[in-house]
């Protein structure tokens, strides 16, 4: 049977139109989701570039001469050493020759801001080595983070054990700022470390990165993971430590630190007080060192 002939349209008949209600929900769920993604691509942002907020390197590190003697160690799979130090030996018949003190620099700057300090204990007559981390002063220009400075902080402790051959029981970390965080881990991770001397730490990083204008919008609780935490390390770490705080600035996380500890405040981690300071240290809970 033939089908039957479709009807031709009506000319007069009115176009149909698309209701402007379909049109509005349809514009508010694109934009709802545009803001969606641009949301979860800032929290990506921040989460991979968080580290500029508590890790200042210091470009002009990477510009200035460096001195005669310096040490490259800390190769990676091409062959190349990442990490650039310096080595102070301690003078023939020095009070401290057999001690050597690791100095774990801050996270902003380079060492060279620990480089007084390096001299003072030279001076008291201790060995020192001083050292960048990557993406600091002379070693790789990579872009740090709290997982790099550990590792860093690592890769030094087995060089001056493996490399230098330095007994591991003389061997005293020595952090600054957020490198108190690697000293007191390499400390609770080698028991064989007779002290550890914690210089002004930078504690509660996260309320830090949360006072920050780029963490507004966003989670920085759930997304901050740049936190250096020492506090539940060092209430059990049974190391003798010297805890130095800044006068009037003692950190609250010292009086939470476990026995036996010796606390002082002091202008600034270098000349006769703070080297009377680390020698009354050494003396009392390291005698066999003189």
């Amino acid at each position: 049977m033939p089908r039957p002939a479709p009807k031709p349209a009506d000319a007069n008949a009115p176009p149909e139109v698309v209701s402007a209600r379909w049109l509005l929900k349809a514009l508010g769920i694109l934009i709802f989701a545009a803001l969606i993604c641009s949301y979860i691509s800032l929290g990506f942002l921040y989460s991979q570039g968080q580290w500029q907020i508590v890790l200042h390197p210091d470009p002009a590190a990477r510009k200035q001469t460096p001195p005669t003697g310096l040490i490259h160690f800390g190769t990676d799979e091409s062959g190349r050493p990442q990490l650039t130090g310096e080595w102070f030996a301690a003078g023939e018949g020095s009070h401290y020759g057999t001690l050597t003190i690791l100095l774990l620099p801050g996270g902003d700057g380079s060492r060279m801001n620990l480089q007084e300090t390096a001299h003072t204990l030279h001076d008291l007559g201790f060995n020192v080595f001083s050292f960048d981390y990557r993406g600091y002063g002379l070693s790789a220009p990579i872009h740090p983070s709290q997982q790099h400075l550990v590792e860093d902080s690592e890769t030094v402790w087995r060089y001056l054990t493996t490399s230098r051959g330095i007994s591991p029981g003389s061997i005293i970390p020595y952090g600054s700022g957020v490198g108190a965080s690697l000293a007191t881990r390499l400390a609770n991770d080698h028991h064989e470390i007779p002290a550890v001397i914690l210089d002004r730490p930078h504690t509660d990083l996260l309320d830090f990165a949360k006072a920050d204008p780029r963490s507004g919008l966003l989670p920085a609780g759930m997304l901050f993971h740049e936190r250096f935490p020492m506090a539940e390390t060092l209430s059990a770490l049974p190391t003798p430590k010297l805890l130095i705080g800044e006068s009037g600035q003692t950190p609250k996380v010292f009086s939470q630190a476990a026995t036996p500890k010796m606390t002082v405040e002091l202008p600034q981690p270098s000349g006769p007080v703070f080297a009377d300071a680390v020698r009354r240290f050494v003396d009392q809970y390291l005698p066999q060192s003189k």
